[in-house]
């Protein structure tokens, strides 16, 4: 028998071993969760709270504990497309841009230890759709008392960080648009309104209150029953018949191992790698998987389908100066309109980046200004869906991104995004915003048809890093639901998914919170709700 030695961390966030032993093998624990990022840092603070049940984190990144490139919030660019980026490519979309890489963060905390902390609690027309689309008892009224649990320091942005720039932004969006100015867009429901963001920060050191931050860093040295397995990268479930037994996995070393669980396996490896885990263990479309020669398990076609996004594109502008300095994490400020009045919801959302944010254009030729800013219309409630699927039956293949992007029927997605570079361009002409703008760098003012502002829009289109729904709960007629409406993987035991996999649909706002709360649900599923 080999002895179990729990993480402790050290100053440097270094995994130090305990000198006590525990009585099981190292390998085996009450609960595995796969994924220390976003919903899986919940869960595991939440189940770990009981002393007598024993938790395991399978965490492909290191820590990010005395990591500043990753806790200071305004320095979250630098972390796209480096070493803490596990950085999945799009496939060809004829009607979009085929260069988008999608972040997807290799450190604990997952997204949240990577993205810029926009905090939105999921409208109540967001839960309510879950519902009828199936997800009995994940409506509004049910889901609302969750937020008020969790953990992360969520604030509107600071007085100090809020640029004179985002400002003059927030009062010529209200003055050209008659929208409402709003202060706390998770005070109330809003359908309207032009406002700084709430933030998970801390703004007196600009520090991140992730995932991790909030629920992990302050137990994880606490609790001998919580183990974190950093740089440990899971890529086949243990499976006995129907029955998830446990995860195989591979070290930073290289050695490969199992990691089993007496009770069950909490899959919360985010949007692509849930579902990428699951079809290499055989999970999945029965054609998809016969045809990589990977032995089906469980024949179940929703797994991939439904990939969702929150597509946007950009327009931006020079400045006559210099940007000012101060600000939380250069998107500090936003907009929301809704364009028809029987929408739920906003239908037209807007970041205002004080940056010039040209990386697409740049690729059609246009030229980065040395001072800009940004208006990047995105569309909350997309219609176009997209599918990931395996390219090979090894494991370390990445798997294929296809997000069909603007590819609705109706073009309700391109329409949106033509709708939002005029409407940018009205916020542009008002003052006080007006004052600071020298010209329209792209598209540039002399592109004005409809025809000509689509192919644009479409192509610099990027994404703000939110796929979601490649395992999505639905009822039990619905044969592209993967998991039922508590969270278990519909026709296998010992296994459940938590993450944003699992959205039927997309909430109209950026889906963190959303993200948090599925957490906090599945921790309370399992018994571990909050203490």
């Amino acid at each position: 028998m080999i002895a179990a030695y729990n993480h402790v961390y050290d100053s440097a966030g270094e995994p130090t071993e305990s000198t006590e032993p525990t009585a099981e093998t190292a390998d085996t624990y009450d609960y595995v969760i796969v994924g220390g990022g976003t919903a899986g840092s919940v869960i595991a603070h939440r189940l770990s709270a009981d002393p007598g049940t024993t938790v395991a984190v399978i965490e492909g990144g290191p820590s990010d504990v005395d990591r500043p490139d990753v806790l200071t919030l305004r320095r979250w660019m630098g972390l796209l497309g480096g070493d803490l980026d596990y950085d999945y490519p799009t496939t060809e979309q004829p009607r979009g841009n085929s260069h988008i890489r999608h972040s997807r963060a290799r450190v604990l905390g997952g997204c949240s230890s990577h993205n810029t902390l926009i905090s939105f609690k999921p409208l109540p027309s967001d839960w309510d759709e879950w519902e009828a689309a199936g997800a009995t008892g994940w409506n509004a009224a049910a889901m609302d008392p969750y937020y008020a649990r969790l953990l992360n320091n969520i604030v509107s942005v600071d007085e100090k960080d809020r640029n004179a720039i985002a400002r003059d932004f927030v009062d010529a969006a209200r003055k050209a648009l008659d929208v409402p100015r709003v202060e706390g867009f998770n005070a109330k429901p809003f359908h309207e309104g032009v406002g700084f963001f709430d933030l998970a920060y801390h703004p007196e050191d600009n520090k991140r209150s992730s995932a991790s931050v909030a629920y992990l860093h302050p137990v994880m040295d606490q609790r001998p029953n919580l183990t974190i397995l950093l740089e440990t990268w899971a890529y086949r479930l243990e499976l006995e018949g129907t029955t998830a037994r446990g995860v195989h996995v591979r070290t930073k070393d290289g050695e490969e191992k199992l990691i089993s669980a007496r009770r069950e396996v909490v899959v919360c490896a985010g949007a692509v790698d849930t579902p990428r885990l699951l079809l290499h263990s055989g999970i999945g479309p029965r054609a998809d998987l016969d045809a990589l020669g990977i032995p089906v398990v469980r024949d179940l076609p929703g797994v991939g389908e439904n990939l969702l996004d929150h597509p946007e594109s950009v327009i931006v502008w020079e400045t006559h100066g210099p940007i000012p300095e101060n600000s939380a994490m250069d998107s500090d400020a936003g907009l929301f309109v809704r364009r028809d009045p029987d929408s739920e919801g906003p239908d037209l959302m807007f970041h205002f980046y004080q940056i010039p944010f040209t990386d697409n254009p740049e690729r059609l030729g246009y030229e980065r200004p040395a001072h800009g800013v940004s208006m990047t219309p995105n569309i909350p409630k997309p219609r176009s869906r997209g599918r990931l699927h395996l390219t090979s039956a090894d494991p370390e293949a990445k798997p294929a991104l296809d997000f069909r992007y603007f590819t609705d029927e109706d073009d309700y997605d391109g329409r949106t995004l033509v709708d939002g570079i005029r409407i940018a361009r009205e916020v542009a002409k008002a003052e006080p915003l007006a004052g600071w703008l020298k010209r329209e760098v792209c598209p540039g003012p002399e592109v004005t048809g409809d025809e000509e502002l689509s192919e644009y829009a479409r192509k610099v289109a990027h994404t703000v890093y939110h796929p979601a729904g490649t395992c999505k709960m639905g009822a039990a007629d619905d044969e592209l639901a993967v998991v039922t409406p508590d969270l278990k993987v519909r026709g296998l035991d010992g296994i459940r998914i938590a993450d944003a996999s699992v959205f039927p649909t997309m909430p109209a706002v950026n889906p963190m919170i959303g993200v948090l709360m599925v957490g906090e649900k599945a921790a309370e599923l399992l018994g571990g709700g909050a203490k």
